[in-house]
């Protein structure tokens, strides 16, 4: 007990002299918002209602800074593929439009789409570059994306990720 009292002791001291103190630990700590899962829920479900209200049969994807899926809807007779594509543009809005301030799918494939350059980076895991995904913020700061594949466009599944996002949009602070 004697012991672990002198290295206690001689840590603080440490400590002390390094000029560490609480308020410079705190520095170094990030904070981040995320969105609920209710939220991530809500969001998809309205994206796909949006769509079949139009016949179009879609997935919709919210997926985290991460690039995990928080939440995906498939909604009645999306074929298989939708799964990947929702995710993947909500990936590729996440993961390419953070350096330009791009908060949409679109966005980035009208930049890069026909750009010699979009071969090699349309070969990188999960990117695809059509429209479809929206980023969720808080005010400037990105929280997740939202992704819809399936409908007979990206600009049609863009509208119903809109719709998706506008739905919980008020809530977002």
């Amino acid at each position: 007990m004697k012991d672990n009292l002198v290295v206690a002791l001689l840590c603080a001291v440490a400590i002390g002299a390094a000029g560490i103190t609480g308020p410079a630990l705190a520095q170094n700590v990030l904070t981040t918002h995320r969105l609920s899962a209710g939220l991530a829920a809500e969001a998809v479900a309205e994206a796909v209602a949006t769509c079949a209200k139009q016949g179009y049969r879609v997935t919709a994807t919210v997926v985290d800074l991460d690039g995990v899926d928080q939440a995906s809807l498939r909604g009645d007779g999306a074929s298989m593929t939708t799964l990947d594509a929702a995710h993947d543009k909500a990936y590729t809005v996440l993961t390419l439009g953070a350096p330009r301030n791009e908060d949409s799918s679109s966005a980035i494939a009208q930049r890069i789409g026909g750009a010699p350059s979009a071969g090699g980076l349309a070969k990188l895991p999960h990117i695809l570059l059509t429209g479809g995904a929206l980023r969720i913020k808080v005010g400037d700061e990105a929280i997740a994306a939202i992704g819809v594949g399936g409908a007979p466009g990206g600009d049609l599944d863009e509208a119903c990720a809109k719709a998706g996002l506008e739905k919980i949009s008020a809530r977002l602070k």
